[in-house]
């Protein structure tokens, strides 16, 4: 009898454990659904929510400008227009240049991007001036609702993961963690790029060399130096076309002596017969 009464107390001992396992598992789980669902399914409409109406917002204008530039001095210009960016608050990007021409990119504060296309302006004679706006409003604040949202399912997470008990549990919440922050970091660079193209614009320069116009001539010294150029010109004239004729003059002038010389000594033969 006593025997019988030691089962039945191990069967249900047993039983008990392997139901508070099963309890401890669906309950795991069911903490990490709802977060999941919570961390998801609002992204949507906490963004459409943070959306302002229109003219709520200052709008977010990433600009960008060109200038092409000639100059008789490409080096000077581009020293000078590095020190134009840099004394605005910007700074010299990338840079290319050859005997004749050079490019250079800059990067200044957007909202003084017309001063510094002015001072540039008067680095060379101007032919080219373009300046364009991209409106990045939207993105903006998409990128800013989204990120709002990711982070408060960040944070839920790691409430979850404190409170998480068994291994099992520990590894699932860590899991799903990683993935959100991974988000949330690659959102924050979003952010940092919007914010850098509005805060800065970028300002592509290009200059190409002119040839310095001649100094006019005048006085005895400039007409005796034209009157030279012209006799040198005359003679280098007249010697190519004494070039040009002299085969011909070979050519025709040869037998045309000799018959001269027959005839002319024909002549002084008959009077003295």
């Amino acid at each position: 009898m006593r025997t019988r009464w030691r089962y039945a107390l191990a069967g249900a001992a047993v039983f008990l454990l392997a139901g508070c396992s099963a309890n401890s598992a669906d309950s795991a789980r069911s903490a990490i659904a709802p977060a999941q669902q919570q961390g998801a399914a609002p992204k949507q409409g906490n963004a459409q929510a943070s959306v302002p109406a229109p003219g709520a917002t200052d709008r977010k204008l990433a600009r960008s400008a060109r200038l092409d530039l000639t100059t008789p001095k490409t080096d000077d210009v581009v020293s000078r227009a590095k020190a134009i960016a840099t004394g605005a608050g910007g700074y010299p990007g990338q840079e290319s240049a050859t005997d004749d021409s050079a490019s250079l990119t800059l990067s200044v504060p957007a909202e003084k991007l017309d001063g510094v296309l002015d001072q540039l302006g008067g680095l060379g004679q101007v032919k080219r001036r373009e300046i364009s706006a991209q409106d990045v409003t939207a993105q903006v604040v998409d990128v800013d609702a989204r990120l709002a949202t990711q982070r408060a399912s960040v944070d839920r997470m790691r409430a979850l993961l404190a409170k998480a008990q068994s291994v099992s549990e520990i590894a699932s919440v860590e899991s799903e963690l990683t993935s959100r922050q991974a988000t949330l970091e690659s959102l924050e660079r979003q952010q940092a790029s919007l914010a850098g193209q509005v805060a800065m614009a970028t300002v592509s320069l290009s200059v190409t060399k002119q040839e310095a116009p001649a100094a006019p001539a005048g006085g005895f010294l400039s007409g005796l130096s034209g009157g030279w150029d012209a006799f040198v010109a005359f003679c280098n004239g007249l010697v190519r076309v004494l070039g040009v004729l002299l085969p011909f003059a070979i050519a025709f002038g040869i037998p045309a002596g000799a018959v001269f010389w027959w005839f002319r000594r024909r002549r002084g033969a008959r009077p003295a017969e």
